[in-house]
């Protein structure tokens, strides 16, 4: 393997990447990570714009040790767009950090080169002098807990779109790129952040109680064998869910796929909702940004 470094220029921008032919994956190299978030940027770049990324590193490959990067490294180049936010809580003692916000081409290619595989961005957006604003969407993480499988997951998913809908919501899924599903509903800024995590965990308890023996809304382990967890937690203002069209560690490359509601509803089992980064570039081709709903301002939350 080699360990030389390539320079490329991207928009104007000079890179010295590195170890491109060192496997990420079993038989995916580095340089194919890189290339693939480049052939995806114009789909994935308008769901990165505004949100502060946390960065998950493999920089041994997926068998090896990862690591959370919220903070920007001391070699981040000067045209990186950073944004100061709080972080009353941080793991890290500090009140606040700066955060990578992925707004281009050239900072998406800079965290690939990273081996920052995943990206995961929470569900409000920074302004352009660090203001951050209330959340413009609510998420739901569909979790099955075995023996109960994603085809389980996608029948919650359409009874979740249901619910919702009584609410006058819109609802529009993807793949979490394992072994779950992510609904997002865009939704117009509340006035007050917490507000998306009150309705979701009111949702999500409202469902749990319709469906108990297929649904559970609680965050107790123990209770999920055979059903569906319905986390609603990752609309607390300091979570994150991966990002549409982010790469997954796993022992193949998966990516977190933007999906059809006709594709939940004849799915079969896992492998119907499995997508590598060659199929997802085909279904772009074909679908384009299937949730690009999500870059529209959406609905009031119900009082």
């Amino acid at each position: 393997m080699s360990s030389g470094r390539t320079n490329v220029e991207v928009e104007g921008r000079r890179l010295s990447l590195s170890n491109l032919d060192k496997n990420m994956y079993p038989e995916f190299t580095k340089g194919e990570v890189i290339d693939y978030y480049a052939r995806v940027a114009a789909v994935m770049l308008p769901h990165l714009k505004d949100r502060a990324a946390t960065r998950i590193r493999w920089p041994d490959s997926v068998d090896g040790a990862k690591f959370f990067e919220k903070n920007a490294p001391s070699h981040t180049p000067g045209w990186v767009r950073t944004a100061t936010i709080p972080t009353p809580g941080s793991s890290t003692g500090r009140d606040t950090l700066d955060f990578v916000v992925v707004d281009d081409l050239p900072t998406l290619v800079w965290c690939a080169n990273l081996a920052a595989l995943e990206l995961h961005v929470p569900q409000w957006k920074v302004g352009p002098r660090g203001k951050v604003h209330a959340p413009d969407l609510i998420v739901f993480d569909l979790d099955p807990g075995a023996p109960a499988t994603i085809t389980e997951a996608c029948e919650v998913a359409h009874l979740l779109r249901d619910l919702l809908a009584e609410d006058g919501l819109e609802t529009y899924p993807k793949t979490s790129g394992k072994k779950g599903l992510h609904l997002y509903v865009p939704i117009k800024e509340p006035t007050q952040a917490e507000r998306t995590s009150e309705y979701a965990m009111a949702a999500a308890q409202r469902l749990a109680e319709e469906h108990p023996r297929l649904v559970v809304a609680k965050m107790d382990k123990r209770l999920r064998k055979g059903k569906v967890f319905v986390d609603w937690s990752q609309n607390n203002p300091a979570k994150t869910t991966v990002a549409p069209y982010s790469l997954r560690a796993a022992n193949r490359p998966s990516v977190s796929t933007p999906v059809t509601w006709d594709e939940l509803g004849s799915c079969e089992d896992a492998a119907d909702l499995t997508f590598t980064p060659a199929e997802l570039l085909d279904r772009v081709d074909e679908h384009g940004d299937l949730l690009e709903p999500l870059l529209k301002e959406g609905h009031e939350l119900p009082a």
